[in-house]
């Protein structure tokens, strides 16, 4: 028996009119516009409903496990799979979240496990009669949303990496969890950027397909600034290593320095402990030892050669 579930969002959209679906899918799509159908993962019955539905191939990229940003043109339609920064309640932004679509030239099926606000600002607009007209528009809106999102993080990045320097350069001791929080957050969002600026750059190279000559102009652009993004994220990596190397140095001098110092003083002292000691000895024949001077004259000989080793080294440049 078919599954017949209650989607996020559900719309028929055209040029004049976006209207809420209420029949199940597959009933037929707008032949002036296209139908948006998106669904969660989570649902229990996502899986039959997809079976039921969907071609196999369509199925199988819905619902991996893991997915990585890709654009992959099929015999049925498009596979696209997009990510986007976590803006979700106690979420860090780069545990970025997955969006999977299925895409032809009449419908658009997403899903997702967890919330994605660029697409939740589009289902906003729909429920406002406002969405995007054409399926080409959708994409490259969409696409836009994203790229937006993801380049308002990646400029944030960019002042907390400003402000480190500035520390850096004024003396104040950074912390290493600092250091590493940033550069692993830099490593994540450009595990999946690169990817997606590779499946945007494919999407906009499909001139023939559903988009128009301006939408086309639209996410060349949006690759462009994915590509961008990138490149920054690049950069931020290495001023991050940079700081991570002066770091490290001046801890390395730091702790020659110390040691050196400490070896200067072992050898000033190592010659007095060794007076100290033989004058020390308890034997039969000590010379002194019927002086009542003695005592402050080994003290002053002691001082004289401490006074005499530190000139010593000083001369030769050792301190």
């Amino acid at each position: 028996m078919s599954k017949t579930i209650t989607p996020i969002a559900a719309f028929d959209i055209t040029p004049d009119a976006v209207t809420p679906v209420t029949s199940d899918w597959p009933a037929p799509a707008p032949v002036a516009g296209y139908r948006w159908l998106h669904f969660d993962l989570n649902h229990q019955d996502f899986a039959d409903w997809v079976a039921d539905h969907m071609p196999e191939i369509a199925g199988l990229a819905l619902q991996q496990s893991e997915t990585r940003p890709r654009c992959e043109m099929t015999e049925d339609g498009l596979i696209l799979n997009l990510r986007a920064v976590n803006l979700n309640p106690e979420s860090a932004p780069e545990d970025m979240v997955s969006l999977r679509m299925w895409i032809t030239e009449t419908t658009i099926v997403s899903a997702r496990l967890r919330k994605v606000w660029a697409v939740d600002a589009i289902r906003q607009k729909a429920v406002e009669g406002k969405a995007p007209e054409s399926l080409g528009q959708f994409l490259a809106e969409l696409t836009h949303k994203l790229t937006h999102r993801i380049e308002t993080v990646s400029v944030g990045l960019g002042e907390d990496i400003d402000q480190l320097e500035d520390d850096l350069e004024n003396g104040v001791h950074l912390r290493a969890d600092r250091l590493n929080s940033l550069r692993q957050t830099v490593i994540k969002f450009r595990r999946f950027i690169n990817p997606q600026r590779e499946a945007i750059a494919e999407l906009s190279g499909l001139d023939s397909w559903v988009f128009s000559a301006r939408e086309l102009g639209l996410l060349r652009e949006t690759s462009n600034r994915t590509r961008r993004i990138v490149e920054e994220l690049d950069a931020l990596r290495d001023r991050l290593s940079a700081m991570q190397d002066h770091i490290e140095a001046e801890r390395a001098h730091a702790l020659t320095r110390n040691s050196y110092v400490l070896s200067v003083v072992a050898a000033i002292f190592l010659p007095l402990g060794f007076l100290t000691g033989l004058f020390g000895v308890n034997v039969a024949g000590m010379p002194g030892t019927e002086t009542d001077m003695a005592f402050w004259l080994l003290t002053l000989g002691s001082v004289a050669s401490g006074v005499a080793l530190f000139l010593i080294f000083k001369f030769a440049k050792w301190l």
